[in-house]
């Protein structure tokens, strides 16, 4: 029976978990201590539960169905897939520029944002074309570690039976919020191991353990994903608030304080040590590309009740699944007169406040770093379901609550699911699991009662925790299938790699002659297609795609996703002698792209003149058309006039009219445009603008007859305003002449390194020197023997001014941000070593004392 209220030890009187299991002092004798034994039971039942829910699911790499929905494909496998080849030396760029995508973008913050997690590291122990197994591989592995920690942690807070801190360290591992949210978006899961972590820094701090570990346990929690440490940061603050009020009821005021000021030091230590890469991150977050703001709506308590349930999913309300069981023992804890009132009262209003705080817009903001996030609203509920199953450690841990405060516990639980019953996220397998999770759980109540009644029954405990981990198993393994199957029939998604993206990549590193020109691969399915296939093209996407970057692409008729986050590549001869694209890749779909089966393409690449990487343009004025249509801001960008614009095409009904001179490719412009054009007599030209998130691309529509006349039938979808000039006719001539221009007066060679270009020039060059990228910041420039400086831009790419006397220019790239970031660093190092040095030092003078001590006592 549990020791009455007025009784219980206090937790930091019967160790610090290596004594879990034997209340009598000392830790358990046998082949595995129970603090070692929780945390690899913990990550073996999760990894197989995980497992089990992918094969549930026929989902790869368990099934034939992809897995590869909304950004796990566009941007998680791409990455993966090019961090990869970073690693082994298989790119042109380093770690602080990507030449692949957008022309040239800032690698080191992409690094900091999808993969500076140490478990990233895994993807190179896998071949090139097993790159979605590496990646899912990363993602168990984060899940799996998880589980392991928290486990950890529950037996560190307060010993207590080890198999069962291993199913609430599974519970926390395989919550909902893992399921829908963190198994897509794997750089998230690092915050999830990330809290359990941090609350043991919290508990180090507090008891005055540990003073260097801890900051490098918070950097490197920083350093995997400050997005998500911050929010895991936030919830083991919370944690720590709550252990610093219950869990010494005899430490001084002092004490307390001098806990919550150890603690904070850790964090700043830590923060500190992870600056020059998180600063890097933040600074690139300022020259982003904006997304439109975002008004937090709460969600309905009713959805926010159903989300506790099992086979739930959405992304409009927290997913707060942690099982049946586990949800049950935590909701007895407020009645559990076994543990002490102080500790009941601490957790209970912890829990509350927090999960108050998800659901009012100025704590939501404070959660969110102070911006309401476009997508998950709720991508701090992880912390939540570590809250609940904390609580539900400390019910169990005292021993098993009295079947009073279970009968209030399981009311509460019933209450809950009525309530929800209504909820519109409710699945058709959510309350038969729910029942029957209830009923496994249930039994195991009944036979650890039983169990506790006879001494000598040791048979029932173990059948008792055979059923609870049925019941958690179970559950678990049914959200995480029915999850994943309702996310691939709601969301977008990308097929597996398959013959498609290996026959592009063959044709890309077949033709790639970086840094002479570059060659685009062109589309696959997906995203981030450069990362994925190789070769150097505009599509690119980042939550930092610089602001510049996708202006000056949108400007020049490009096209984007993602609210810009996400430029495309754009198909036209005239950007690609902007761009010095000379090898341009096309693919045809040979059948329709399923998600059970690798896409097929017939795949070909064609080569064409185009200028060099830098190209000069003279002094003076250029003959150009005037406006800010995307034809005239080519022309402008590339020096000539090479198309013919239709002064004002008629317009009438949905039809466009004008004349065009015969021969002249016509391409159509219209960015918010959704729907079909059709040249008279061609094929239709699909158009996919929907503002502000998806922005079409300009697309040839076919060949000026011998007339003259142009007319353009459209089939819009919704009624759209077109721009003034939406049709331009490209000259070929005109084209090819000003291409030879630009060659002539261009470099004569050109060399890269990682993150510099080196350009010979004609003697003589006056002007402007233009190299084919954004002028994103952190480029810097210098002509001839010139000391480096701030690049100028011109039209959106990076320029050098030329005075006729120098005959090279030379360019280079560093991330903004590195140089704070690493002075910053260094700081904490050196706060680290004083720590480190002090903390030594007492240590050994308290051992001098108790030498002293133990030399009087033998006197």
């Amino acid at each position: 029976m549990p020791p009455a209220a007025d009784t219980v030890p206090d937790e930091d009187k019967v160790g610090d978990g290596e004594g879990a299991g034997n209340r009598t002092g000392g830790p358990r004798r046998g082949p595995l201590a129970p603090a070692a034994a929780g945390p690899l039971a913990a990550a073996l039942l999760t990894a197989v539960l995980l497992c089990l829910a992918g094969r549930l699911s026929r989902s790869h790499p368990f099934g034939p169905v992809t897995r590869n929905i909304v950004d796990l494909g566009q941007q998680y496998l791409p990455y993966h897939a090019y961090w990869r080849a970073l690693l082994l030396g298989e790119t042109h760029g380093d770690a602080f520029l990507n030449w692949n995508s957008g022309f040239g973008a800032n690698f080191l913050g992409d690094i900091g944002t999808y993969l500076s997690s140490p478990f990233d590291l895994l993807v190179v122990a896998f071949p090139a074309d097993r790159i979605e197994l590496a990646l899912y591989v990363v993602t168990a592995a984060k899940i799996t570690a998880a589980g392991a920690a928290m486990a950890l942690l529950l037996l560190r807070l307060r010993p207590g039976p080890w198999p069962v801190a291993a199913v609430l360290g599974t519970a926390y591992a395989l919550c909902g919020w893992t399921f829908n949210y963190g198994a897509t978006v794997p750089m998230w899961l690092d915050g999830l191991v990330a809290f359990p972590l941090l609350c043991l820094v919290g508990e180090w701090a507090r008891t005055g353990r540990r003073p260097v570990l801890g900051p490098l346990v918070v950097a490197l929690a920083w350093i995997a994903n400050f997005y998500t440490a911050y929010m895991a940061t936030l919830g083991a603050a919370v944690v720590l608030v709550v252990r610093l009020l219950t869990a010494e009821e005899t430490a001084t005021a002092r004490q307390r304080v001098a806990g919550a000021l150890r603690a904070t030091r850790s964090v700043l230590i830590g923060t500190g040590l992870a600056a020059p890469l998180v600063v890097v991150v933040f600074v690139a977050t300022k020259v982003a590309d904006p997304t439109p703001e975002t008004t937090f709506a709460p969600a309905a308590w009713t959805e926010v009740l159903a989300r506790f349930l099992p086979a739930t999913a959405s992304v409009a309300s927290p997913a707060l699944f942690i099982g049946t069981p586990a949800l049950a023992l935590a909701l007895t804890l407020p009645f559990h007169r076994a543990v002490a009132p102080r500790v009941r009262a601490g957790w209970t209003t912890a829990i509350a406040l927090v999960a108050l705080s998800l659901q009012w817009e100025p704590t939501h903001l404070l959660w969110h770093a102070g911006a309401s996030p476009n997508g998950i609203p709720y991508r701090q509920t992880f912390v939540l379901c570590g809250l609940l199953l904390i609580a539900a450690w400390f019910s169990v841990a005292h021993g098993l609550p009295r079947p009073a405060a279970l009968l209030a516990g399981g009311t509460l639980l019933g209450a809950l699911a009525w309530a929800a019953r209504g909820s519109v996220d409710i699945d058709r397998w959510t309350f038969p699991a729910f029942g029957a999770a209830a009923t496994l759980a249930l039994g195991a109540v009944l036979l650890a009662l039983a169990g506790a009644r006879r001494a000598h029954a040791r048979v029932l405990p173990v059948l008792a925790v055979v059923l609870l981990v049925a019941a958690q198993a179970g559950e678990a393994a049914v959200t995480g299938k029915r999850i994943e199957e309702q996310q691939r029939s709601e969301v977008s998604w990308s097929p597996r790699i398959g013959p498609w993206h290996e026959d592009v990549a063959r044709e890309a590193a077949r033709a790639d002659a970086w840094p002479r020109y570059r060659t685009d691969p062109g589309e696959v399915p997906g995203g981030n297609d450069v990362l994925l296939v190789g070769g150097q093209g505009a599509d690119y996407y980042s939550s930092l795609t610089a602001e510049t970057t996708s202006r000056t692409l949108d400007s020049l008729g490009f096209g984007h996703y993602a609210k810009g986050r996400h430029p495309v590549s754009l198909d036209n001869p005239v950007t690609d002698a902007l761009f010095s694209i000379g090898t341009r890749i096309r693919s045809r779909p040979t059948e329709p792209v399923r998600q059970d089966a690798p896409p097929r393409a017939a795949v070909t690449a064609t080569t064409t003149p185009v200028p060099p990487l830098v190209t000069v343009r003279p002094p003076g004025r250029l003959a150009t058309h005037p406006g800010d249509s995307a034809f005239a801001r080519q022309e402008r960008l590339l020096g000539t006039t090479v198309y013919e614009l239709p002064a004002a095409p008629r317009r009438t009904g949905h039809t466009l009219a004008a004349r065009c001179p015969a021969g002249s490719q016509v391409w159509f412009w219209a960015p918010e445009y959704r729907g079909t054009a059709a040249l008279a007599g061609a094929a239709p030209v699909e158009f996919e603008g929907k503002p502000p998130s998806v922005r079409a691309p300009m697309r040839p529509l076919g060949t000026v007859p011998a007339s003259g006349e142009v007319r353009i039938d459209l089939a819009p979808e919704a009624r759209v305003r077109l721009p003034r000039q939406p049709v331009g006719c490209l000259l070929r001539a005109r084209l090819d002449s000003a291409v030879r221009e630009l060659t002539a007066t261009g470099a004569t060679r050109v060399r890269t390194t990682g993150h510099t270009v080196t350009a010979e020039l004609p003697p003589g060059s006056k002007g402007v020197a233009v190299l084919a990228a954004p002028r994103v910041s952190g480029w810097s420039c210098a002509a001839g023997d010139a000391d480096p400086r701030p690049a100028r831009a011109y039209q959106g790419l990076v320029a050098v001014p030329l005075d006729g006397r120098a005959t090279t220019v030379h360019c280079s790239f560093r991330p903004p941000g590195l140089r704070l970031g690493g002075a910053v660093g260094a700081l904490a190092l050196l706060a680290l070593a004083v720590t480190g040095i002090r903390g030594r030092r007492q240590e050994f003078t308290r051992s001098a004392r108790t030498d002293r001590s133990s030399g009087k006592a033998d006197g």
